[in-house]
This record gives C-alpha cells, structure tokens and sequence, in this order.
C-alpha cells in the first residue's frame, strides 16, 4: 500500500497539448489520417460556406429587358457607387433587395434607363454642315422618341415605339398629302386600355404633328389586336364612350347619394344599392308661331283704318230727242216740294236734317240741287294689331328620362338568451322610412316612370379566411422557414461528419479516455476501481488520521481482478496508459 501510495504521489508534469495532440494523432493508421483530415476540412468548409450563405443578400430585379447600351451605363454607375449587383440567366440586373428603391431613384435622376429611344436630345449634337434631309430624319426621329416617351408614362404601357410618315410638300394643293402615325404598345400582363385613353393616345400624336388628322393613327398592342378601331366601330353603332361614361357618372351619382343618407342608419356594410337610368341623348329644335285675339276693346290697337265714300246723281227719264227737245225752256216756277222727314207740311226742316224725297220704303233720298235724286255708297276697312308670340325652344342632352334604383338591406344583429348571435328582419314602419328617404335622395317622379324597390333580407356572411394566404404560402412565413431549414441543414451536415468521420478517429486517438467513460458507470473504468484504489491512497497520504480498511481493500482487488478477467484488454490498455504518464 505504501508503494502505491508512492507511485501516485510521484507523478510528472503534464505534456504540452500540441504534444499530446501530435501524439494521439500518430495512433491513427494512414487511412484513418486521411478520413480524419478529410472530415476536419469539410467542416470547415460547410461552417465557412454556412457563413457566406448567410451573408448573401437577397436580389431582386432592379430591371428586365434593358437595352445594351442602357445596361452598360447603369452598370457602371453601379460599380462607381460600390452597390452590388449581378444579372440572372433571364438577362434581368438584379440588386439586393433592401436597395432596389434607392437604386430605382438615382438611377432615374440621371435618366436612366432610357429605354434605347432617343428623343429632341438628338438635335443637340449636329454637326456643321449636315445635309437638310439628315436633318430632318433626325427630327422625325426625336419627334418618335419624344412621343413614345410621353405615351410610356401611361399606367399601363410598359413601351411604345411611334413611326411618323410625314410625307414632303408640295406646291400643287391637289397633289399634297396627309401624314399618317402609327403606334405600337406593349402593355403590361393583365393591363387593358379603355376606349377613353386609346382616344387620349390618338388626339397627343394628332395633335403633334401639323396637318395629321386623328383618322389616320393607327394604334395596336403586342399581340397585334387593332385599338384605335374600337373608337370607330362604337362610333359607327351610335355608342359614343363619352355618353356611355356620362350614364355611369349619372348612376354613380345616385348611388353616392343614397349611401351618404343610408350609412348613418344602417352602416356602410348594411345595404347594397344599384341605379339603372335611362338617358335621352336625342337633341330636338322646334318653333312655334301662335296669335291671340283682342279681348277687349282698350285694349285694341288699330294698326290701319281706310273709309272710302261716293255719291252719283241719278238722271231722270227723257224723251226721244227731237223737235220737242231742240225747243227753248220755259220760265222757271217754283215747284212743288214736299216737307223734310220729320216735319209736317207747312212747317220748315230743322237745321241740320236733309232735305229729300221719301220713297215707297220711308227712306229719304237726297236731292241735289236740281231736285235729282243721288245715291251714296261708304266703305270702311280697319286693321287691328294681333297678339302674335314667336317661340323656339332647343331642348338639350342627356335628359333622364326613367330611373330605376333597387335596395337591400341586411337583417338586424342580436343575441338571443343564450347568447348565441342571430339577426332579425327590420320593422316595416322603419322600411317605410328607408324608402322615402331613397325616394328623396334619387329625386324620384312618378310621372316619369320613376321605380324603386327596397327589400331586407339577411346577408351572406363572407368567409375572410378564404381571401388570405395560408400560412405556408404566405411569402413571409416562407422566407422564415428556408431560413430555419437553411441552419439545420448545416447542422445535420455537421453532426453526421462528426459521428460518422471524426468521432471514430477520435476514440481511436484518445482511446483510455473514452474506455473510462464507458465503464465509469459500473466502477471499472479507470476512475472506479483503480481510480478508488488511488484515490484511497492519496487520501492516506495526506492525512495519516485517515486509515484504509482491509475489507474495502480486499473488495475492489477483487473487483479488479473480475474485471481483469472479464475484459483484459481495458485492463490492459489502462496500465499502458498509467505507465505512459508515469514515464514521462
């Protein structure tokens, strides 16, 4: 016991772990040196590579289909600036993502990309003494670009290209010729144009160029449909888009107006409202000629008045002319008068009343002065001024001339005792009211044919939940998970070099340190028995107090011995390791 006690007590210093390390590795056989760095290398590279994964940003594209030339500039103004970049197989230039926008805007404060047109920008670059036919090529030229330019600010075209034929003037008025454009769109995928712009896209390249009327812009998109033709054919039916457009604007009118007096009471998410009117387009003239009589006779006016009068004296009855007529008169005598009407024989006419012969009929005759009968005629014409009332009346467009306009509205939400949620239809005094206040708000007029029906019937709940991404495709939640899948790939690639390459060499270099843990449970490992057998002599070492016992000794002899016997080779590979550090 003693001399364990001395053998323990006496060891050496410990080695250099360089040494150790150096020595534990001379243990492996050649091909095991091979697998073991092998392994030790791979792991380094996929920890290095894990590294770099991930510190690669995330590209997106800054732009797709540039020109060469375009594509050259904002390349290098990107290498200029230090901002990474790299392009895809697709040709697009691809960014990292949290600097596209930034990009996007210095890139376009520069002007860029410029779309491979050019526009006015190549007038500024002639040269002395160019011909005038180049010269007006290159105007042509900058008048296309600038147009295709303007067009391309449309919210749905991603490129135009604009080709003028401007024909040359000439001094015969007969002979000379209109110019004629035509326009080429490539609009984005899922984008149309509406009858208003393709009309917008006519009228800017009729109005650019002199003398080009609208009827000669051709306009077409990529897949070679003809647009400006829709304009023509609504035309030609009698459809005009402006009068269509106006329809909408006057429904949707009605329709805001009957929201804004219905959302206060029901909520915006309570009623659905739909207006159908019908408009008149139809211009009329008419004019009207009428006259009204004189009522009254103040209120007459005498435009012209003629009275035409005449008198003749009748002859008396004579003879056949002869001896008696040739004859020389006889001495006159008073002859014998009868009185004037109105007074009796013997008495004189009052002043002022004729003198005459009263005939069969009791009508006096005026006399002449020869005591011959005369016969008067009078004729009055007067022409009145006559109430007369020219009217032209010009009634204009777009007259409503029906409206129809249908409600609904939702059902009431309540709970019942029990709490569970249920709706209940709307009182009819309260309907009654909704529908005056329709009536009221879409100026409604039974004499024109006005209609309205409002109806309450429960709604379909809307299920939400349909609308949204699932969570495994929502493109966040996708990003977190490559990211996840990303780091225990690498650590599965890790732990199966480990256990699979590294593990084994190891064991094989440190073979006593993994023996004793093997068997450190069952207290046969160098730390159980022997380790006990040391550690009890050191202790009676220290402390002389302290005493070992023949019992417990003789105990784990004999356990060593059993496990001698059980597994020799640990015992044996134990006592090589013991003499190693006691050696050194």
């Amino acid at each position: 016991m003693a001399a364990t006690t001395e053998t323990t007590a006496g060891t050496a210093p410990e080695q250099n772990p360089v040494d150790r390390l150096r020595e534990a590795f001379n243990r492996l056989g050649s091909q095991q040196k091979i697998v073991f760095m092998v392994a030790i290398a791979a792991l380094i590279a996929i920890i290095v590579g894990a590294i770099l994964w991930s510190r690669q940003p995330d590209w997106k594209v800054l732009f797709s289909n540039l020109t060469e030339k375009d594509g050259g500039s904002i390349a290098a103004i990107l290498e200029q600036q230090n901002i990474p970049h790299r392009y895809s197989n697709s040709g697009a230039l691809l960014v990292p993502s949290d600097r596209v926008h930034e990009v996007r805007l210095k890139l376009a404060s520069q002007g860029l990309p410029r779309g491979g047109m050019v526009g006015f920008e190549l007038m500024e670059n002639q040269k002395f003494g160019v011909s005038q036919f180049a010269e007006q090529v290159n105007y042509q030229r900058g008048l296309e670009g600038e147009l295709a330019r303007t067009i391309q600010s449309i919210g749905s075209v991603q490129s135009a290209r604009v080709h003028l034929a401007i024909p040359k003037p000439s001094v015969f008025v007969r002979e000379e010729q209109k110019p004629t454009a035509s326009v080429m769109l490539n609009l984005y995928p899922g984008r149309t144009l509406d009858g208003g712009q393709i009309a917008g896209i006519t009228h800017l390249v009729s109005s650019s160029v002199p003398q080009l009327p609208a009827s000669n812009v051709t306009v077409l998109d990529q897949s070679g449909a003809l647009l400006s033709q829709l304009k023509s054919k609504l035309t030609e039916a009698g459809l005009d888009p402006t009068q269509i457009k106006y329809v909408h604007d006057v429904e949707n009118s009605i329709i805001k107006r009957i929201d804004e007096i219905l959302s206060p009471l029901l909520g915006a998410d309570n009623f659905k409202v739909q207006v159908a009117a019908d408009i008149d387009f139809s211009q009329t003239e008419q004019t009207a000629e009428s006259y009204r009589p004189n009522n009254t006779p103040e209120s007459t006016s005498i435009r012209s008045q003629q009275n035409n009068e005449t008198a003749n004296v009748n002859q008396a009855a004579g003879g056949v002319p002869g001896a008696l007529t040739n004859q020389p008169p006889v001495p006159a005598t008073a002859p014998l008068t009868q009185p004037a009407t109105g007074t009796t024989p013997g008495q004189p006419a009052k002043p002022g009343e004729p003198q005459g012969k009263i005939d069969a009929a009791g009508v006096t005759a005026p006399l002449n002065a020869a005591g011959q009968p005369i016969s008067t005629s009078k004729n009055a014409t007067i022409n009145y001024e006559l109430d007369k009332t020219i009217r032209h009346t010009r009634q204009g467009m777009g007259n409503i001339r029906r409206l129809s306009a249908a409600v609904v509205v939702n059902h009431r939400k309540d709970v019942d005792k029990t709490g569970k949620p249920l709706t209940k239809a709307i009182p009819d005094a309260e309907m009654k009211q909704i529908n005056e206040l329709v009536r009221e708000a879409m100026g409604f007029t039974k004499e024109r044919g006005d209609t309205l029906s409002v109806a309450n019937a429960p709604f379909t709940a809307i299920d939400k939940s349909e609308n949204e991404l699932p969570i495994w495709k929502d493109p966040e939640n996708v990003s977190y998970i490559k990211d996840i899948l990303k780091y225990l790939l690498i650590a599965a690639i890790i732990a199966f070099l480990y256990i699979k390459l590294i593990q084994p060499s190891l064991k094989t270099m440190f073979p006593a340190r993994h023996e004793g843990e093997k068997h450190a449970g069952d207290g046969t490992g160098p730390g159980g028995i022997f380790g006990g057998i040391t550690g009890s002599a050191e202790e009676a070492g220290e402390d002389g107090s302290t005493q070992v016992t023949i019992d417990n000794y003789a105990i784990k002899i004999q356990k060593a011995r059993e496990f001698a016997e059980k597994d020799s080779k640990a015992v044996a590979n134990i006592i090589k390791d013991w003499m190693g550090v006691n050696g050194n």
